[in-house]
């Protein structure tokens, strides 16, 4: 990710919080290698952990990889030969490519801000992003990820997936979002290591073409606010269903008050 002319940098800040940088580092003709991309994440990881950095979240698009989390199977890689980068990510394996936004928030965590707090505020973005744009998502109890829940058109089916590591209280890896990529890649893997539930992309509930473009601004503004944490403000870590949600989808944080 070399050269100026492939980044776009912001500096988004809530008054009184914190600033993130954002960068579009590479879409479309100009997307990362995903090997590429993981070395500056190690990169900036440790600036941020030194202290010499700031808070960064790289937004980008990868050319077609199957990654492969420390869960992963044997059973859950292709059965065909398909080459796999094995990483140091929680999650199993998944693949990005063309058309998906994924998204490497390299940030420090606040003291009591605990993983599992941190993966749920990155879901609950994600299913404001998809709101925004009139896809209602929800998460699936005791899975990961944004889903979209069970309807008439099919069985549960995930429209984000998020796989992270945290080092030195920094964060790593991230999120990805379905936006109008070709799901076939999928049929290689048992993607999440998840056989019961389906995958799908905005394109696809929406019944019309959602380009990563679209999404973009909209990924960064949900992020802030749930990134910038207050350091007077326990993060959010319950998540109430709706009184009538049909699969086991939930939706949306309570935040709990300092007691």
């Amino acid at each position: 990710m070399d050269g100026d002319e492939r980044r776009h940098d912001r500096r988004h800040t809530l008054e009184g919080v914190r600033e993130i940088k954002y960068v579009r580092a590479g879409f479309g003709a100009e997307a990362v290698d995903y090997e590429q991309a993981w070395a500056e994440q190690r990169h900036l990881h440790a600036a941020v952990a030194e202290g010499t950095g700031p808070d960064t979240v790289i937004l980008l698009e990868h050319p077609p990889v199957y990654t492969a989390g420390k869960r992963t199977e044997p059973h859950e890689r292709p059965l065909d030969g398909t080459p796999v980068v094995d990483v140091d990510r929680g999650g199993k394996i998944t693949w990005h490519g063309p058309g998906q936004l994924v998204g490497y928030p390299i940030v420090k965590l606040a003291s009591h801000v605990y993983v599992v707090d941190y993966v749920r505020r990155l879901e609950e973005a994600l299913i404001a992003v998809c709101a925004d744009l009139g896809v209602k998502t929800g998460r699936v109890k005791g899975r990961s990820g944004v889903w979209v829940p069970a309807d008439d058109r099919g069985r549960e089916r995930k429209i984000a997936a998020i796989g992270i590591r945290v080092a030195q209280g920094v964060t790593m890896h991230g999120f990805a979002l379905n936006c109008d990529n070709d799901l076939a890649w999928f049929d290689r893997i048992v993607p999440c290591g998840i056989s019961d539930a389906d995958v799908t992309t905005l394109s696809k509930e929406l019944g019309r073409q959602v380009t990563i473009a679209e999404v973009l601004d909209s990924v960064e503004h949900h992020l802030t606010n749930v990134l910038a944490w207050n350091p007077y403000e326990r993060t959010p870590d319950l998540v109430h269903a709706e009184p009538e949600a049909p699969t086991g989808i939930t939706y949306g944080l309570t935040v709990a008050p300092l007691s």
